[in-house]
């Protein structure tokens, strides 16, 4: 069985311009950061790997590698966000600061169960802030995705 989420990883362009944005402005912990070498498969590398710790012990981690190309696009909200649990007075504290020092901040988003803020990492990542309001997860997400094909193969999706 899976017992939780250890760490999710991504590419970053800079390790210190994700730093201060993860660790000075969202206020995570730097819990950890090495350099790799030599990978798995014996080929040779030069990449620093940066662990962010959040309350429940998980990361969000961060791969800094020059030397090989990445495609760093600003991500649209479906494409590729990261969404990270917070209560409603922390929600509109970080609203706050983020007008504060100027930063692409949007929201307050309503979303029924849960409210919502989002900000830009420096690396292009939508970072979502959400409040639970109520949230319930639905009570049969097979019906919900089975009606979801459904409705896409009678439109010829």
């Amino acid at each position: 069985m899976i017992k939780k989420l250890h760490h999710a990883a991504y590419r970053c362009r800079d390790s210190e311009e994700t730093r201060a944005f993860y660790e000075d402005f969202l206020e995570l912990r730097f819990k950890e950061a090495f350099e790799i070498h030599v990978t798995k498969t014996n080929r040779k590398a030069k990449v620093l790997h940066s662990f962010y710790e959040l309350a429940d012990d998980s990361c969000i981690a961060f791969f800094e590698d020059p030397e090989t190309p990445f495609d760093f696009k600003k991500q649209h909200d479906f494409d590729l966000h990261i969404a990270f649990e917070v209560d409603q007075e922390h929600l509109l504290s970080m609203l706050s600061k983020g007008k504060k020092e100027n930063r692409e901040v949007r929201g307050i988003s309503d979303h029924g169960n849960f409210h919502s803020i989002y900000f830009r990492d420096p690396n292009g990542y939508v970072i979502e802030l959400v409040a639970n309001v109520k949230f319930e997860f639905p009570k049969d997400p097979h019906k919900t995705l089975a009606q979801w094909q459904d409705d896409k193969e009678k439109k010829g999706l």
